[in-house]
């Protein structure tokens, strides 16, 4: 979505010093935005005005259509000015706020989602608000006009009402989102559970869990496999194979560029919302190198390395480092994925008659397509596989026809897309994202040996370490802001970093190091665990908060006063497991016990009421399988083409409970080595005569030295199956 949609040039608000994207597509708008701050919470509370608090996104649509029903509306702007003090929120730059008027306007409607609309109390709690509602009474849904001047005649002359609705909404903040559920056990019979009311919920016909809308649930998936491979699940495995199947061939996979968008309005996979985010993208992409890694699929090997194109030719920034956060659905308001969609007579104007002939039928381009706005567009989908089309039609499965016309016609029509206006993409790097993107390129350039990918993952941990960091134990939130998001605007004071930034970006760093063998990146891992531990952490009740706890005597605003120990994967893993894998993962290399202690202390502070949560549990069970297993230590030492065997050995089949480290022979002597790895090592007489050796210890007892490829593949079987 284009920054400046306001009609006509009005003076610009507040916003315009706002660094956001979401902001500053505001700030010609005749409303009186103010950014979340202090200053907004005062002028509300001195001229004692309820609130107006608007969240949304700039990836988000029906926000942009009420921005353009309603703000910037003359006489809705001057109802709101007159009425309300106004607050705009960008929920990917503020998700602590999201995170908790969310959970409040769901105990109010029962529904959540973006544009969230809330009224707040001057001092911010919430006493009424839905998501978008259109200027005037329609959709079932009563207009913005009438509810606005409902909810001021509410404050001015039936306060004591709100005032009790608005205690018993951050009430039920705090039950909903400080999980208590000590009592369970830890153990693998709960990850079972977990995996078993996932696989209740499966589509064995479309792939995915449960109907229509249908989303990605990648910790799940992540976590079907893992049952699978060391179980030997079978349903397990048809989940996960189907799923990964599935998804690819529809249109939520884009056909032409690779990469996710957000979610399928319907349960074949076929029409998406047409928004991709980054965090999507790299949990999938995960998905699909872990489902490589375990089956050998060339399916999924092709997938992982069309999102991986993508990102790197859409999403990255290439000379620095980085990742963006999100690419928009649309150009303006009055398309709706026109940009990623065809009419028949579009891809004939591109395509030669074979290969019109053939994407017609491959993609299922027809005279009648898809989509509501306009029933001439079509989604590409994949409608038969080539292996199956071939089969159909009495051709070799891998025929070279069928796949060069695929391939030109592929060509031929994203070259044509490229030429359309693109949708808006949103340049910011958030630390959390971006330290998931750093995870997901280097198990990718691991297992892919995509030497690129791995180069340009430590360029980012390197960037996002010198940008976000302090060097001791304070990360914020963003990165940086991008070219299309006021570049060198910068806020009036950084975004604090929330307990995902540093779970993920612990993960991060653990995964550099790995990478490179260079300590700066386990150092940091160290530094930020610690600092992770010393902000969120409840040593009281156990487990983690979302947000740092406040400095004695600081009130935090408005409903951000709520604690949240977050549990559920929604979209992006949930802090608390990913916090623990984290610290489970480090102690392995550290050997400070302490790290464990925690991290199973989190895992116990949900163990009574997790297996309630299924889909999105995924994260969790993946942490509690980490914690359970013994683990699984795989050093490489040495250098040349027998350790790269020696590595690749290692690295195939995907196991949370498994870690493949690689030790260049120099820093056996020289020093460069975690602690725990150390001791390990010390006690290990490096073979003789050889160029490359591998250790593998199961807990803490390793066998001998191994020599050669096929001996480490057989004591890795007895590993995983001890």
């Amino acid at each position: 979505m284009h920054e400046d949609v306001s009609p006509t040039p009005v003076a610009a608000n507040l916003l315009e010093q706002a660094a956001s994207s979401y902001l500053r597509s505001a700030r010609h708008q005749p409303i009186q935005w103010h950014a979340w701050g202090e200053a907004a919470f005062a002028r509300a509370q001195s001229e004692d005005k309820p609130i107006l608090l608007d969240i949304g996104a700039v990836w988000c649509h029906w926000c942009h259509v009420m921005d353009r029903e309603s703000y910037e509306d003359p006489e809705m702007a001057r109802v709101i000015n007159e009425h309300f003090v106004a607050v705009k929120v960008d929920r990917d730059e503020r998700p602590d706020v999201d995170a908790r008027y969310q959970a409040a306007v769901s105990a109010i409607s029962g529904q959540g989602g973006w544009p969230l609309t809330a009224f707040l109390t001057p001092d911010g709690r919430p006493y009424f608000g839905g998501t978008y509602f259109p200027r005037d009474d329609r959709y079932g849904r009563p207009g913005f006009g009438r509810v606005l001047l409902t909810m001021a005649q509410v404050w001015r002359d039936r306060r004591e009402e709100a005032i009790e609705s608005a205690s018993s909404v951050m009430a039920a903040i705090e039950q909903n989102e400080s999980f208590s559920g000590r009592g369970g056990d830890l153990s693998l019979a709960l990850v079972d559970k977990i995996a078993g009311s996932a696989l209740k919920q499966f589509d064995a016909r479309n792939g995915g869990f449960g109907s229509q809308p249908k989303f990605p649930h990648p910790g799940v998936l992540d976590l079907l496999l893992e049952v699978a491979m060391n179980r030997g699940n079978e349903a397990a495995r048809d989940a996960f194979t189907i799923t990964l199947e599935k998804m690819a061939h529809g249109g939520v996979y884009d056909q032409l560029a690779g990469g996710f968008h957000r979610y399928s309005v319907d349960e074949r996979w076929i029409v998406p919302h047409f928004e991709k985010m980054l965090y999507d993208n790299t949990e999938l992409l995960r998905n699909y190198v872990h489902g490589f890694q375990s089956l050998v699929r060339p399916d999924f090997l092709q997938t992982a390395k069309e999102i991986v194109q993508w990102l790197d030719s859409t999403m990255t920034d290439r000379a620095r480092g980085g990742f963006y956060a999100s690419q928009d659905a649309d150009i303006n308001l009055d398309d709706d994925g026109d940009y990623f969609t065809w009419t028949l007579e579009e891809a004939h104007a591109v395509l030669d008659p074979a290969e019109l002939d053939f994407a017609s039928r491959y993609w299922d381009i027809g005279a009648l397509g898809d989509m509501h706005h306009n029933p001439a567009k079509n989604v590409l989908y994949v409608q038969q596989a080539l292996e199956e089309k071939a089969g159909s039609e009495n051709q070799p499965a891998d025929s070279v026809a069928h796949h060069a016309l695929r391939d030109s016609a592929r060509r031929k029509l994203l070259a044509a897309r490229a030429e359309r206006p693109t949708p808006f993409i949103d340049q910011t790097l958030y630390t959390g994202w971006n330290a998931m993107a750093v995870t997901a390129y280097l198990e990718t350039a691991r297992v892919l040996r995509m030497d690129g990918a791995r180069e340009f993952a430590l360029r980012t941990l390197t960037r996002l370490l010198a940008e976000a960091w302090d060097g001791a134990d304070t990360l914020h939130h963003v990165i940086a802001y991008g070219s299309g998001s006021g570049e060198g605007t910068a806020p009036a004071e950084k975004v604090p970093g929330t307990l995902d930034d540093y779970a993920f970006a612990v993960h991060a760093a653990i995964d550099g190091w790995l990478a490179s063998g260079e300590m700066k990146f386990y150092d940091a891992a160290v530094k930020l665990a610690d600092g992770m531990i010393a902000h969120f952490y409840d040593r009281t009740a156990g487990a983690f908060y979302d947000a740092a706890v406040p400095a004695d005597g600081a009130i935090p605003l408005g409903a951000l006063g709520a604690r949240r120990k977050p549990l559920q994967d929604s979209p992006t893993p949930a802090g608390n497991p990913t916090a623990a894998s984290a610290l489970l993962r480090l102690e392995a290399l550290s050997g400070h016990q302490e790290y464990r202690e925690i991290a199973e202390d989190t895992l116990e502070s949900f163990a009574g009421i997790v297996e309630h949560f299924g889909l999105y549990a995924g994260n969790y069970g993946l942490a509690l399988e980490r914690l359970l297993l013994d683990p699984v230590q795989v050093v490489i030492v040495g250098s040349g083409p027998e350790a790269d065997r020696l590595e690749a050995t290692a690295v195939a089949r995907f196991a949370v409970n498994k870690m493949v480290v690689r030790v260049a022979p120099s820093r056996l002597v020289e020093g460069g080595i975690p602690p725990a790895l150390a001791e390990t090592l010390l006690h290990v007489p490096a073979p003789l005569g050889v160029d490359a050796w591998a250790l593998v210890c199961l807990g803490r007892t390793c066998l001998p030295p191994i020599l050669d490829a096929e001996a480490l593949v057989e004591a890795l079987e007895q590993s995983f199956q001890a």
